[in-house]
């Protein structure tokens, strides 16, 4: 048996769309559908995965970095009680360690390898749908995101959904690997701004942060997140080039990566 964990986010949810029609995955969310099952990484005690032979465990981030933590290492002492078999791992692109959301995935793929469990890890670069989210433009078509020269190897969040599906559905051939799932070619503030028929001029990381800060829309712990992202683009360490092979995206897809530029104008279009 499979079984899903954080299946209920944009990433999860394009994952058990792919698994639908299968009655061998079990579907774990706090609040499960009919079918389901309960599993909240904030309490040890629904963490029950007697049975499962692979569980793909979908990263508990968006929260500070000792909550991230206590939630991975109850998931995996629970997989290990049980006895799980395999554990498959989205954690975060390796030119990403300048990030500060970083540190929480570091410390999980350390404990998975200490741990007496078989594991994957895929290291997913981050989404061109999230860089439509962080680099949109204004409403004159003005991106004024702070990237700088900078570019970022952005992935199509479908191709990294069925990249999961495809390791968490044969493990064994994936068995103790750490794949670097980055975009083929990546995209500067001035190729966002060709896609979408408007301008790129960068404003400074001060006044982004003033921006966000001002707008009160972000949890105190995601402004400096945001701001670590924008600083990585712009420093060029988020391009792709400081990972080791770069086309495993391809060759685990059996294909060519979509086009980041297409999902991200896809995105800031609706």
């Amino acid at each position: 048996m499979l079984m899903i964990t954080g299946a209920t986010g944009a990433l999860g949810s394009l994952i058990t769309a792919r698994v639908a029609d299968r009655d061998d995955v079990v579907i774990g969310s706090r609040n499960p559908a009919p079918g389901g099952r309960r599993v909240d990484f904030d309490d040890p005690a629904s963490l029950d995965f007697t049975g499962v032979d692979t569980l793909l465990v979908i990263s508990a981030g968006a929260a500070e970095d000792d909550v991230v933590v206590a939630r991975h290492e109850a998931v995996i002492s629970a997989a290990e009680k049980a006895g799980v078999g395999h554990l498959v791992y989205t954690s975060l692109s390796g030119d990403g360690d300048h990030l500060t959301y970083a540190l929480a995935h570091r410390w999980t793929e350390r404990r998975l390898r200490g741990s007496s469990l078989h594991w994957t890890v895929l290291r997913n670069g981050l989404y061109a749908e999230f860089l439509a989210a962080v680099a949109a433009p204004g409403p004159d078509g003005t991106i004024a995101a702070p990237l700088g020269a900078g570019r970022l190897a952005a992935v199509v969040r479908e191709d990294l959904a069925e990249v999961a599906v495809r390791v968490a559905t044969d493990p064994a051939a994936h068995r103790g690997r750490t794949y670097e799932l980055v975009g083929e070619h990546a995209l500067g503030g001035a190729d966002l701004a060709a896609a979408v028929g408007g301008s790129y001029e960068p404003g400074t990381l001060a006044a982004t942060r003033e921006a966000l800060t001002a707008a009160g829309q972000a949890l105190p712990f995601q402004v400096p997140m945001l701001m670590s992202t924008y600083s990585a683009i712009a420093g060029g360490f988020l391009d792709g080039t400081g990972v080791e092979d770069r086309g495993a995206l391809r060759t685990l897809l059996g294909r060519a990566p979509r086009p980041a530029i297409e999902a991200y104008t896809a995105a800031v279009r609706g």
